[in-house]
């Protein structure tokens, strides 16, 4: 199945194509042209395809992990090229493989720690996107992928492809191997999953707020108010012998 790209950018089901992908059809006849033993056409749709492929991993994984999986689907691809008939576009094709990557590499790592803010503010600081908006920060783009982390991982899927990499809710049931209604769904609830998540923060936050301001009304120390406590033995009035670190009255 080949999908039509109008000539505005605009795709059938309404999706927006990202500027600057090769069309589809000159990729999968690279593909083919490929599994037949060319290796000119080989390196071609390498190059053609690879951001496409790490950009999913780097999203379904993380940019840590993003070369060593893009390194291993297409490993896969040339297993795999031989058979390629061209059911559907070459450039679905090689990302359902990069999907599967992914599902394997999960399968075989559960226990694997997930990155801590900081060390995607980190990752940030030193691994400028190409793909940043010029008018968003790093700590948007932190808490981005803070939601994104706490997302089910089909329905993260699901949103990366439409929302983030620009697929239609086609290609994407295609890479993923559901019906479009599923896609659909799963980008439904994922919206709102991170929109409960985003309200669920700012609560906390605001009640974090409303502690520390009745705290600072009351006069009890806030941050900094341990060192009060031991440069003067114990809460401010106490009486000496208690600030002392006696536990009974003194008569």
């Amino acid at each position: 199945m080949h999908q039509t790209t109008a000539t505005d950018g605009t795709a059938p089901d309404g999706g927006h194509r990202r500027p600057g992908r090769p069309d589809d059809t000159a990729v999968t006849d690279l593909a083919l042209r490929a599994a037949t033993g060319d290796r000119t056409a080989l390196n071609a749709f390498i190059q053609a395809t690879h951001q496409d492929v790490w950009r999913l991993l780097a999203h379904l994984a993380d940019t840590d992990r993003a070369d060593d999986l893009t390194q291993e689907t297409y490993l896969r691809v040339l297993g795999a090229l031989p058979r390629f008939a061209a059911r559907s576009t070459a450039r679905t094709w090689i990302l359902s493989l990069a999907r599967r990557v992914w599902v394997d590499s999960v399968r075989h790592d559960m226990a694997r720690p997930r990155k801590s803010t900081a060390q995607w503010e980190d990752a940030a600081e030193h691994s400028p996107s190409p793909d940043t908006a010029g008018d968003q920060t790093w700590a948007e783009l932190v808490d981005a992928r803070a939601l994104l982390d706490l997302l089910d991982p089909e329905r993260r899927e699901a949103l990366v492809l439409t929302q983030v990499l620009g697929y239609t809710y086609a290609e994407a049931a295609d890479i993923a191997g559901v019906r479009v209604g599923t896609i659909r769904s799963r980008v439904a609830r994922a919206r709102a999953d991170m929109v409960a998540a985003q309200d669920a923060a700012r609560a906390a936050g605001e009640a974090g707020d409303r502690s520390r301001a009745t705290a600072r009304t009351a006069g009890l120390p806030g941050r900094g108010g341990d060192a009060t406590l031991r440069r003067t033995g114990g809460l401010p009035g106490a009486p000496a012998a208690r600030r002392r670190g006696h536990l009974r009255d003194v008569g």
